[in-house]
């Protein structure tokens, strides 16, 4: 599925002026807090007209200014997942699954009650009635109640912003599942950096009203002139791993990159499964030649491509391993002291402490340009 997206919209004293196109599994509209992003996906879903422009699901044109296509909602077949839930309070959770499926023509319905139901485990919650229950659940209903309306696009806008951080880990691992197992594909919107590098693929910056860059994960979160934009002190990049084996003793997993292995907190994940890490460059040591006997077991096969400047006494060292990207921040002086040059092989050193529960996501791989 490609959505392309050319809108604008005036309203106040704001004006959004975006252009974008994604072919991405999971789509983020990634950028600070008043930015655009609820008014870019309003648009898409058709509860605000644009000013002007152009929006297209594959082939499908919802919106076209000059040849006056505007279609209402229902009739875009997307799905919308609000931050607050807003289910219906006088039906049970089963009476609001339904209620999109209803609505929906026979002949473009997908997906049954069942198995959207046990996808997202509220089989338990189907007799009760919104009010009585829990943030996290209430997510999950309104997840199922846009899915059982069948739709060809999903939307959902900071649906984690609500919850506290332990009602966030309870959902995310349901988007994951939506967004590898359905093949739906998703816009996201947040300006949390941490649920868009453990879910993206594709990031589309928005701030000021503008589309500030479109690419891939790394590609946005490497780039050091959009660090005003995108939050980050640093660089980061996320790395698609595979879990090889558990030590329950020890209380870890060990996943397998093809520049070496790592060891992460204790996972449920059975052996084979991926498992997306996002490494920050303040937790890349380097080492040249061999590196002794560390505490650090965590060693990744790297060569030096690139060394960029950053903010004194830092700079940053862009890596290849195994052809994945990676960035190092280490001091200009450790820099002369290893004579790091491009070309060098080197041995990036991650400490497990920094591989923490917040750090890693499951599923599918970050697109590449």
């Amino acid at each position: 599925m490609t959505l392309s997206v050319d809108a604008r919209k005036s309203f106040g004293g704001f004006a959004l002026d975006a252009k974008f196109t994604s072919s991405g599994r999971l789509t983020a509209l990634f950028g600070p807090s008043g930015g655009g992003k609820t008014t870019l996906v309003n648009l898409i879903a058709g509860l605000e007209r644009p000013d002007g422009g152009r929006i297209a699901v594959d082939d499908a044109v919802v919106f076209d200014r000059h040849a006056a296509i505007d279609l209402p909602t229902h009739r875009r077949r997307v799905g919308y997942v609000f931050q607050d839930g807003r289910l219906f309070p006088h039906l049970t959770v089963r009476g609001n699954l339904l209620y999109g499926r209803r609505l929906t023509p026979r002949h473009e319905r997908w997906g049954s009650l069942d198995r959207i139901v046990a996808m997202l485990g509220i089989g338990s919650l189907l007799r009760r009635r919104p009010a009585s229950l829990s943030g996290g659940e209430k997510q999950r209903v309104a997840i199922g109640r846009a899915l059982l309306a069948s739709p060809r696009l999903l939307l959902m806008d900071e649906p984690l912003a609500a919850l506290d951080q332990a009602r966030k880990e309870e959902i995310i691992p349901y988007v994951e599942r939506l967004r590898d197992e359905m093949r739906l594909p998703i816009v996201y919107v947040s300006h949390a950096i941490e649920e868009v590098a453990r879910l993206a693929d594709t990031i589309v910056l928005v701030a000021g009203g503008r589309v500030i860059a479109t690419g891939s994960v790394n590609d946005i979160l490497a780039r050091a002139d959009l660090r005003r934009h995108t939050g980050q002190a640093e660089a980061s990049v996320v790395l698609l791993t595979r879990v090889v084996g558990h030590d329950p003793g020890a209380g870890v997993t060990v996943v397998e990159h093809s520049a070496g292995r790592l060891t992460l907190p204790l996972l449920a994940d059975a052996a084979g499964a991926i498992v997306r890490l996002r490494l920050r460059a303040r937790d890349i040591a380097l080492a040249v030649g061999d590196p002794g006997r560390l505490s650090i077991r965590n060693l990744l096969a790297a060569t030096v491509v690139e060394i960029a400047a950053a903010a004194p006494p830092f700079v940053e060292v862009r890596l290849d391993i195994a052809g994945d990207p990676l960035v190092a921040s280490i001091t200009r002086d450790a820099a002369r002291a290893l004579e790091l040059r491009p070309g060098l092989p080197v041995t990036a050193l991650i400490k497990s402490s920094a591989l923490d529960r917040f750090s890693f996501g499951h599923g599918a791989v970050p697109a590449t340009e």
